[in-house]
């Protein structure tokens, strides 16, 4: 972000532009800046005195603006990708990588979100679930008084993050070195244009209707969607139930579980622990052997950069500090985050192979 922004509800430059057709939820500049904390240059070994070259992270931007940098946060493989905007980019990046990657995927969001509760700008958010709001394309917008279709607007029942990967992130964010002004980490649409829209409360009907609702933003329930359902194509699951209809509001959400250790092992083997070491976890937490199926973990730390009910924006300067620091805390819990050793993609052909640090 460059600019300074006044208004939350439609956001404008202080040369009219409006925010989403020059700066991009998920702007590259982001994934830049996040890149520049990985390992590059030369970093000594833990005698201090030989010291390894880093090659530089791997870039790939395609015709469709994703952009991925790939290479290592202190050894491990990690990729960064820029999406844009939308759940449709969040489907393409999902579906597309999971066809890619063997083994566990695990994706942490971290991106922008307009706050809808008393939390300020700059405030982090790790949500334990999300909601989608839709709009109802069967409604009469032209003539709401004659409609027959339902709400302008549908909810529909949430959907958890992992609950393991958000605890992890929320610990790690909170006992991270703060920032200065400190960041408030918590676990926790509808703007009036010249449409004819009819969602004058539907900010207030949100808060009223899904308990603990904090932020509004476009990606994440997507891919806490995806995760949940992504099964491998040998894995046949008859326990879990279809996915429930979109719902009228009032609603009374209940929150849609998580994947549980039974959906991806088999009944001897218990789940895997949350351990900090990547490379070394085999066992489980009796100490057997674990034979896990692979999966997608995500989860997502918002920033909140308006806020609805105030109408605050926050600063460029702000932006810029809250990012690298989130980033580098999101790069510490993945690097760090347990992946059973059997579940890690082989870097044979890819190029963290080639990245791969060697004493020199």
């Amino acid at each position: 972000m460059k600019e300074t922004f006044t208004n939350a509800n439609f956001p404008r430059t202080a040369d009219g532009r409006v925010y989403h057709l020059g700066v991009t939820v998920g702007a590259p500049s982001r994934a830049e800046t996040i890149s520049r904390l990985l390992d590059q240059g030369e970093h000594s070994d833990h005698h201090g005195d030989v010291y390894r070259p880093v090659p530089a992270v791997f870039r790939l931007s395609s015709e469709r603006g994703f952009l991925t940098i790939t290479g290592r946060f202190r050894g491990v493989p990690i990729s960064i990708v820029s999406i844009g905007m939308g759940y449709p980019n969040m489907d393409f990046f999902v579906r597309e990588v999971r066809e890619c990657v063997e083994g566990d995927l695990v994706i942490v969001r971290l991106g922008s979100c307009g706050g809808l509760t008393d939390h300020p700008v700059g405030t982090l958010v790790v949500p334990t679930a999300s909601v989608v709001v839709r709009r109802n394309y069967d409604y009469n917008f032209l003539n709401s008084a004659n409609s027959t279709n339902g709400p302008a607007y549908q909810i529909t029942k949430p959907v958890a993050a992992d609950p393991q990967l958000q605890s992890f992130l929320a610990n790690k964010l909170r006992s991270a070195t703060p920032l200065d002004p400190p960041a408030t980490i918590t676990d926790d649409a509808g703007r009036q244009t010249s449409f004819p829209d009819h969602n004058e409360t539907l900010i207030d009907d949100l808060i009223k209707e899904v308990p603990g609702l904090a932020t509004l933003e476009m990606e994440t329930f997507h891919l806490l969607h995806l995760a949940s359902v992504w099964r491998p194509r040998h894995v046949q699951i008859d326990s879990v139930a279809p996915p429930a209809p979109p719902t009228s509001s009032p609603v009374s959400p209940s929150i849609t579980p998580p994947p549980t250790s039974d959906d991806f092992n088999t009944a001897s083997n218990p789940p895997a622990a949350t351990s900090s070491n990547n490379a070394s976890a085999k066992t489980g937490v009796s100490g057997s052997t674990v034979t896990t199926t692979p999966r997608i973990r995500a989860a997502s730390v918002q920033m909140i950069f308006a806020q609805r009910r105030s109408q605050d924006f926050i600063t460029p300067l702000r932006v810029a500090a809250l990012e690298e620091w989130s980033g580098r805390v999101v790069l510490e819990a993945l690097t760090s985050f347990h992946i059973p050793a059997e579940n890690l993609h082989a870097e044979s052909g890819t190029v963290w192979e080639k990245s791969k640090l060697h004493l020199g």
